[in-house]
């Protein structure tokens, strides 16, 4: 086999995954084009395999599918499966990137030390998902002021005024997954009971 027939063979399995991730979402033809900006034909004969894929209509569908691009083609694994994303150091957090595609769901391991802050609620668009590792996390959601310990899990709407840090003296590790509104874990920790 030549390379363009192996070329021919990748390309002509791009229209059955693209139909098959379409399909599997439950997202109609129409829907995705509303999404994309890609026409509702090109998209069907992209699907069908009567055009040629291209890295114009892929990336917006690769986006729109929340899929990386390697995925829609079909590409061959490349190896190392380790993420080595650099950490971020924000006002005493240190947060490691857990995703490396851009948009979409966002996860992270995050570390946080003593704080000694006043909690500050803030807003902001998006839906964020707790899960405490080890030590305790508070967090301040509206009228609730909640501790979770390891194994709990939080999810909330960031919308509503929030703000989270360490409950007690010690460190607080996490994992924090963030998304546009809508993408949702249902996993829901209960109130504090006063006291």
């Amino acid at each position: 086999m030549t390379e363009d027939d192996r070329i021919d063979a990748v390309l002509n399995e791009v229209g059955p995954r693209l139909r098959r991730v379409r399909r599997d979402r439950g997202v109609t033809l129409a829907e995705l084009s509303a999404d994309t900006g890609i026409s509702v034909s090109t998209l069907s004969r992209l699907e069908s395999g009567q055009r040629k894929p291209s890295l114009e209509l892929l990336l917006p569908l690769a986006r729109a599918h929340q899929v990386p691009l390697d995925e829609l083609v079909g590409a061959p694994a490349t190896g190392d499966p380790r993420i080595r994303a650099k950490p971020i150091v924000r006002h005493g957090r240190t947060m490691f990137p857990l995703t490396r595609q851009p948009g979409g769901l966002q996860a992270y391991k995050v570390i946080q030390e003593t704080s000694t802050e006043h909690p500050e609620p803030r807003v902001h668009e998006g839906y964020e998902w707790l899960y405490v590792l080890s030590g305790r996390l508070r967090l301040v959601l509206g009228e609730h002021d909640v501790v979770l310990g390891a194994g709990e899990a939080a999810e909330f709407d960031t919308r509503v005024p929030h703000w989270f840090g360490p409950a007690s003296e010690g460190p607080v590790e996490f994992l924090s997954l963030f998304g546009p509104q809508g993408e949702r874990i249902h996993v829901r920790a209960r109130p504090k009971k006063p006291e």
